[in-house]
């Protein structure tokens, strides 16, 4: 086997790992900042829930958006949840065999960030209401209710991705976008259906707290609303003759591509049909255009290489 056909096999498994680092250091600080927040044993105990919870998503949206710019970030695309992975794929905007795994890497990571959180902070993680972070609605919200809060943020989160990565001067700003968006939906939507959006966010925590009784809405909702997004954003795009798959994406969402636009185009190709190879060499080309007359419209330094 050349080095040039082996390196796209193993680039899913280089840049799983990159997730399962990012995911671990994500979950790790989630349960932090929830331990000194909401242990009432804390010097930083804050006894009202809705105030804990918009300073938690506040911090939440500032580690996702640094994670998202780390160097683990922009080699992986910065996932760290596998309804995002899931969307892009179904966009076509990210391949399609390094999805399963990125969700195991992502599931994982989740695990063992929280257990290296209850490692570090000790038997102080695994008492309410810390209760290793793991997420629950409020016990006036049914688990109807919770499924579409979650399901439906998800959606629009989706939306708004596709909207960046379809326009090379919004594109720099998705990490920022994607950190207030999150920041809001813990705010808002935490003092009710939890505010997750994210199945990594849950598993571990519910996992090791053995709050697991609505866990499934939290596995479900969010890749069901990412399947809702993905098909909303195809028929908001269906017009377009290229797609954004693997093209100078700046760092969030899109990892490190494969040698050659063939291969790059079979390896994203999702289930919604397209009309034009997003690899082209001419839609490479023209994207190459647009970033060397706009060097502002995707920071250098946040742009993936085409090979």
């Amino acid at each position: 086997m050349s080095t040039a056909s082996a390196l796209p096999r193993r680039q899913p498994l280089a840049r799983a790992a990159d997730e399962f680092a990012l995911t671990v250091v994500l979950l790790f600080l989630a349960v932090t900042v929830v331990r000194w927040l909401r242990d009432p044993g804390s010097a930083l105990y804050i006894a009202d829930l809705d105030v804990a919870l918009a300073i938690i998503g506040v911090v939440s949206g500032i580690i996702l958006t640094s994670l998202m710019f780390s160097p683990p970030g922009k080699r992986a695309g910065g996932h760290m949840n596998p309804a995002v992975t899931i969307a892009l794929w179904l966009m076509n905007a990210f391949p399609g065999q390094s999805v399963p795994p990125y969700i195991l890497a992502q599931l994982a990571g989740s695990a063992v960030g929280t257990g290296l959180a209850r490692l570090v902070w000790g038997r102080a993680v695994s008492f309410p209401p810390v209760d290793y972070a793991a997420i629950r609605a409020a016990s006036t919200w049914q688990p109807a209710s919770v499924f579409l809060a979650e399901m439906g943020s998800m959606m629009v989160l989706i939306v708004v991705v596709g909207f960046f990565l379809t326009r090379p001067g919004c594109a720099r700003l998705l990490p920022y976008v994607i950190g207030l968006s999150v920041g809001l939906v813990i705010a808002f939507l935490g003092p009710r259906s939890g505010g997750s959006i994210n199945p990594a966010r849950q598993f571990g925590p519910a996992a090791l707290s053995g709050r697991t009784t609505d866990l499934w809405i939290y596995l479900v909702a969010p890749v069901l609303g990412a399947v809702l997004g993905a098909s909303v954003d195809h028929a908001l795009n269906r017009r377009f003759r290229t797609r954004r798959a693997l093209v100078t994406i700046p760092t969030a969402f899109v990892p490190d591509l494969p040698q050659s636009p063939s291969a790059s185009a079979a390896a994203v190709q999702g289930p919604f049909p397209v009309r034009r190879s997003v690899c082209s060499p001419q839609a490479i080309s023209r994207w190459r255009r647009i970033v060397k007359r706009s060097p502002t419209s995707c920071g250098t330094s946040f742009i993936h290489r085409i090979h």
